[in-house]
């Protein structure tokens, strides 16, 4: 076994949901693990979500009465991203993402529960896993205590420069900063859990041009680095037009959840004029927004909408932004918010005529067992925003990483938003969930494949 301070059988950069899993499960088979975090407090993108990991087939679904199996998931990824992105790799994630679940939450204390009061978009049933406070700044605190206590070697403040490779492509060598030093580390096997490419402005203008003006609501760590690294070694890209947008109360840019959608709420924009299907999804939602005047819309919806909203720390920020208006008539709500009464009403009542089925909407949105809003209403500007981009370097199912040619780079690995995800080209491919699922599969993938290359390796020896 390669050890020592300046050596590991596993270098991981990243300490994110996909690096914390691929350390775990790498640490299992019994191999060194060194992660290189660049924040002297680990976070990454995971730390930003509500921690919502869907899986299929858990226990936890099976006692809430609900049957789910990876079949009807992979139907669900498929269906969302209109059949354009990769079958055989959302196959596998489908099938790994209830075992994750549960493999977390039993074998390592990163605890969950299933979220079974509201549907999201895209989702046949009830799957999405989340910690109990529901943030993933508690996911993220539990990967990480759990990779420490697993025997990782967590190193924060490193900022890595260079992967230093042989002729045939192994990185060899990661070459890092600390603390103002240069150092290296030598490696039988690398993976990528760097995050994608959202908060370099140059690289989202290239592939996501329409998202190149809205507010960036990831990690700030996310700057292509495994693509430009990857690229150098010779290996594939793919969907980098894919990302996960978002609305985010306008100003205090915090993300609001689409809760308040999904049990009736709806948006219009400046005109007081509903504008799109806002149950298509929430990512494809946010370019919606940024196209209408002035890039905001209103999200317009009550206290019934409100109720699993107020389960949500991250909504709970919005109300004491000040950002939400509140108004016991529809002219009121008009004139908080400065849009026409007329329009505003005209909105509110084709909406109750969709719900009463006397007219389709217009827009496509299906308002079965929808209830119409009722005063005292509720509002808040949001805008567009980019909290990720799904598209990078393109891998198999042990999440090796893969030149154009299909074959596997000797030593390489990549997860989370370092790989291609399951999203497909564009936003409407975003499935709700699919960041933090193809970070703790995809990462426990790559540390599972580590270890299968490494024992391969040294029989050959």
């Amino acid at each position: 076994m390669i050890a020592g301070d300046d050596k590991a059988d596993v270098v991981i950069i990243g300490a994110g949901a996909a690096g914390l899993c691929a350390a775990l499960a790498a640490r299992e088979a019994g191999l060194s693990v060194t992660v290189l975090e660049r924040d002297a407090e680990p976070a990454g993108n995971t730390a930003m979500t509500l921690g919502m990991l869907p899986g299929a087939g858990t226990r936890f679904q099976r006692e809430k009465g609900i049957e789910d199996s990876p079949e009807l998931f992979l139907a669900d990824i498929m269906k969302k991203a209109k059949g354009k992105t990769d079958e055989h790799l959302a196959r596998a994630v489908a099938q790994a993402s209830g075992p994750a679940v549960e493999w977390l939450h039993d074998r390592h204390g990163v605890h969950f529960e299933l979220l079974d009061d509201i549907l999201y978009p895209g989702h046949a049933v009830h799957r999405y896993h989340v910690p109990k406070s529901r943030t993933g700044v508690e996911m993220e605190a539990n990967l990480l205590a759990a990779a420490k206590a697993a025997g990782a070697r967590i190193v924060t403040g490193a900022l890595v420069q260079n992967l230093f490779a042989a002729e045939d492509g192994r990185v060899e060598v990661v070459g890092y900063s600390l603390n103002g030093e240069d150092k290296a580390i030598g490696a039988g096997a690398i993976v990528l859990a760097t995050g994608g490419y959202g908060a370099d402005t140059s690289i989202v203008a290239q592939h996501i041009p329409g998202m190149a003006e809205a507010v960036y609501c990831g990690h700030h760590g996310s700057t292509g680095d495994a693509l430009r690294w990857g690229e150098a070694l010779g290996a594939a890209t793919a969907d980098l037009g894919g990302y996960q947008g978002h609305c985010v109360a306008d100003g205090p840019n915090l993300p609001v959840t689409w809760a308040l959608v999904i049990r009736g709420g709806f948006q219009v924009n400046n005109t007081g004029k509903r504008f799109s299907n806002e149950m298509s999804g929430y990512s494809e939602q946010a370019s919606e927004v940024l196209d209408q005047p002035g890039g905001t819309a209103w999200t317009i919806y009550d206290k019934r909408c409100e109720e699993p909203a107020l389960t949500f720390q991250d909504y709970h920020r919005v109300l004491e932004s000040g950002s939400v208006m509140t108004a016991e008539s529809i002219g009121e709500l008009a004139a908080k918010i400065g849009v026409p009464h007329e329009a505003l009403q005209a909105s509110f009542d084709q909406v109750r005529a969709a719900i009463d089925g006397v007219t389709a909407d217009r827009f496509g949105r299906d308002f079965t067992d929808v209830s119409p809003l009722e005063g005292p209403f509720l509002a808040v500007r949001v805008r567009g925003a980019l909290f990720h981009t799904q598209g990078g370097l393109m891998v198999d199912t042990s999440a090796r990483v893969l030149r154009p040619d299909g074959s596997a780079l000797p030593n390489l690995f990549a997860a989370g938003g370092a790989a291609r995800g399951l999203s497909g080209p564009a936003s409407y491919g975003y499935l709700g969930g699919n960041g933090l699922l193809t970070a703790v599969v995809l990462g426990r993938f790559a540390g599972e494949g580590a270890a299968a290359l490494l024992g391969h390796a040294r029989q050959t020896k």
